[in-house]
């Protein structure tokens, strides 16, 4: 009887390692909204880490974290490095790599803790009449480790909810400023 609930066990167990290896290597996590005002007025909150504070939801989330500006002021170059509560924000670095005014910034993700992770994180910014849509997207390679936690946490519903709140502040935030 032990031995058919081990063979059992380590059936389910072998099979669920099956199924996070054959999860996508790579992930992408992305969200839009629409923001009344041209990209010219949006684009500075999103090349100039020191307006961060204004509209990140991460900011909110450890108001004691340490903060490291180097580099350039804004734009490409602009090097962002944090040090909070590992439950909310870790500790890792952000850096400016590409900065197209007023449509686009590409930044590299460098994640230390809690866990290690190279992403890069995009906004783009597209006029649509008397509104612009703002695009935050976030794309990465997906480690054997990730796929195995991405079978219990949702990261696109979890890391999705942190960009819908930062676009939501964003948007609050531009448009009171008309």
């Amino acid at each position: 009887m032990v031995k058919n609930i081990s063979i059992i066990v380590a059936v389910i167990v072998v099979a669920f390692l099956v199924y996070a290896a054959a999860s996508p290597d790579t992930f992408r996590i992305t969200r839009t909204a629409s923001i009344k005002a041209p990209p010219e007025r949006i684009y500075p909150y999103m090349s100039d880490f020191h307006k961060g504070d204004l509209w990140s939801p991460y900011e909110k989330k450890d108001p004691a974290m340490k903060r490291t500006f180097r580099g350039a002021e804004s734009g490409k170059g602009a090097v962002y490095e944090f040090d909070g509560n590992k439950k909310s924000t870790g500790k890792g670095r952000l850096e400016i790599i590409e900065a197209v005014p007023p449509t686009r910034v590409v930044l590299t993700l460098d994640m230390i803790e809690p866990m290690q992770g190279h992403n890069i994180v995009e906004y783009t910014l597209e006029p649509n009449g008397d509104s612009t849509s703002v695009t935050w997207s976030m794309t990465g390679k997906n480690s054997y480790l990730g796929k195995i936690i991405c079978t219990f946490i949702n990261m696109d519903k979890m890391v999705g909810g942190d960009f819908e709140a930062g676009l939501a502040n964003l948007k609050a935030l531009v448009e009171k400023k008309q």
